[in-house]
Order: structure tokens, then C-alpha cells, then sequence
């Protein structure tokens, strides 16, 4: 996404973000601050966003969720899952057994943060051939 500079501000313009502006029309910084830590807050930390791509990418039982993502410990994945649940990002399905079946999927509200995880993978790709470069 390419974004303009503003010529007052120097900040850059964010298309189709009107929420951000307040009632005078003007960019209110407390806000954006507040918005990003909030998102920070949901999706931060080392494991969130694997395992939101893990889940997307079609792994619904907490063992292939926990193979797909190498380092993650069984302790912090059931922790982060749980604190993803309370936030509706995931859904959580328990199915009586035997065996019990329990299955974890995103939500339509979590799909809605697809467009920025594409563009956070690729500047990733992006930012490390940058470095690579030197």
C-alpha cells in the first residue's frame, strides 16, 4: 500500500480510516496512540500472529497448531489460545468423545486483520532482503 505524505503534518495519509479523525476533521494523535496499543495488546507477543496464521492456514487440533509453529511450548500455546478465545479471534469447538475432539478456528472478526498480516509478511520478505543487501 502506498500511502501520500500530508503536507501539514508529515505524517502519513491513511486512506478509508475516517475513524481515526475527530469531530474537526483533524488527525487526534491520543487516539491513534490509543488505537495501536490496543491492537498491540490483542495481537502482540512472540506467538499470536503464528499461531493466528498456523489456524489459518487449515491446522484446527492443538497438536498440529503446536507442530506447525517450531519453539512454541505446550504451556504458552494453551495460554495463548485461551487469551485469543477471550478476545474472539478464535472459537474454540469441544466435541464428546471418545475421544474428546477439540478444534480451534478463526473468526470472522479475526479474518477482518488478514489484509494487515499480508502486508506485515510482506514487508518482513522485504525487510530482510533490505538488510540482506546491507
Amino acid at each position: 500500500m502506498e500511502t501520500e505524505v500530508s503536507t501539514d503534518s508529515q505524517t502519513p495519509e491513511i486512506p478509508d480510516l475516517d475513524i481515526i479523525y475527530g469531530i474537526d476533521g483533524k488527525r487526534n494523535q491520543a487516539r491513534e496512540i490509543q488505537a495501536l496499543q490496543d491492537t498491540i495488546y490483542v495481537i502482540g507477543g512472540k506467538w499470536k500472529l503464528p499461531i493466528i496464521n498456523s489456524i489459518c492456514n487449515g491446522n484446527k487440533r492443538f497438536r498440529e497448531i503446536e507442530r506447525s509453529i517450531p519453539g512454541i511450548t505446550t504451556r504458552m500455546l494453551s495460554r495463548e489460545l485461551r487469551e485469543m478465545e477471550l478476545n474472539k479471534l478464535i472459537t474454540r469447538t469441544v466435541t464428546p468423545g471418545p475421544p474428546v475432539l477439540v478444534e480451534y478456528e478463526s473468526t470472522d472478526y479475526c479474518k477482518t486483520f488478514g489484509p494487515v498480516i499480508l502486508t506485515m509478511i510482506k514487508w518482513g520478505i522485504e525487510h530482510r532482503q533490505k538488510i540482506k543487501e546491507g
